[in-house]
C-alpha cells in the first residue's frame, strides 16, 4: 500500500530500516526529500513539500534510532 508526505512516521520507519547507520541530522533537506521519494512504495503525488514536514521526518527518524 502506497504513502506520501502525510504519512510522516512511516516515512521515519522506512527511512529508519533503508538507511541504518545514518544520522537523520547530518542529511541536508535536498537529499532527504530525494530519499524519501526512494522509498518502496512512496507516491509523490505532490511533487513538493516544506520545510517543516522535512523537520518532522528527520525528529521522528532520530527517534526511531534511539
Amino acid at each position: 500500500m502506497s504513502y506520501g508526505w502525510n504519512d510522516v512516521q512511516r516515512i521515519a520507519e522506512e527511512l529508519a530500516e533503508t538507511h541504518p547507520g545514518v544520522d537523520p541530522y547530518s542529511v541536508g533537506f535536498t537529499k532527504l526529500q530525494q530519499m524519501i521519494k526512494q522509498l518502496p512504495d512512496f507516491d509523490d503525488n505532490s511533487g513538493r513539500v516544506g520545510e517543516k514536514v522535512l523537520e518532522a521526518v528527520q525528529t521522528l527518524w532520530a527517534d526511531e534510532i534511539d
